[in-house]
């Protein structure tokens, strides 16, 4: 898999500390790190593919890409429906 991606990021000279809070509550610094990020969707799709269980990834924490997951697949399910 390639990571080069990783070379762009914004947070790439960062503290690791600030991409894993305490809570969900407290990733607003994340956030706008990624927000300001040339490969936020990369890293969020990257994040998404691995399954991270931690930390905020393409601006999201792991609640939020659990919701992006869920919603996909209920799509693809529908797309199934309506296919068959």
């Amino acid at each position: 898999m390639d990571l080069t991606w990783k070379l762009a990021g914004a947070c790439r000279m960062l503290s690791t500390d600030i991409f894993y809070p305490a809570s969900d509550g407290d990733a607003g610094r994340a956030k706008m790190v990624c927000d300001a990020c040339p490969v936020e969707e990369t890293c969020l799709e990257y994040a998404l593919t691995m399954r991270e269980p931690e930390g905020i990834w393409g601006g999201c924490t792991f609640t939020e890409r659990r919701a992006i997951l869920r919603r996909r697949r209920e799509h693809q399910r529908k797309l199934a429906l309506v296919s068959a």
